[in-house]
């Protein structure tokens, strides 16, 4: 059985403007989407670090604190009596010493990170990390420049 074919090369002229308007829609698309609100804990800077860090051993929980003092676990907001009580229940359910990472905004004042830390050894943990961006421009574990 033979079917018709109808299939021919295509040997015209190809039209620019379809892919120009799509082009410029995309472009439209990448600018407006930088301006958009993204969800989460965005009004937290961290303190960049000049030298390289160690990582954490081991399970961790991550506590955010803006600058003005507000708490956040698992990106809700809580209170200070609550994130204890909710940390020392993590701890009794880890069976492996705990690590606390701190990331807070590099305009805290060192009596809110004690409070935090005092939170913390309450709760029963005994080791603390304060998180801090990398340099930009810098590859992990590749030397820095001065």
């Amino acid at each position: 059985m033979k079917f018709p074919r109808n299939a021919r090369m295509f040997r015209g002229h190809l039209d620019a403007a379809p892919f120009a308007g799509v082009f410029f829609c995309l472009v439209i698309f990448v600018l407006l989407a930088s301006r958009l609100y993204t969800p989460g804990v965005s009004m937290i800077q961290l303190p960049e670090s000049q030298t390289d860090l160690p990582g954490v051993e081991g399970p961790t929980l991550a506590v955010a604190m803006d600058s003005k003092g507000q708490l956040f676990f698992q990106n809700h907001p809580i209170q200070g009596k609550e994130l204890q009580w909710r940390l020392h229940e993590e701890v009794k359910k880890s069976t492996t010493p705990l690590t606390l990472v701190v990331m807070a905004d590099k305009d805290v004042t060192l009596e809110k990170m004690d409070y935090l830390y005092d939170l913390g050894k309450a709760a029963g943990i005994a080791r603390f990390s304060q998180a801090r961006l990398l340099r930009q421009f810098d590859q992990p574990g590749g030397p820095r420049s001065p």
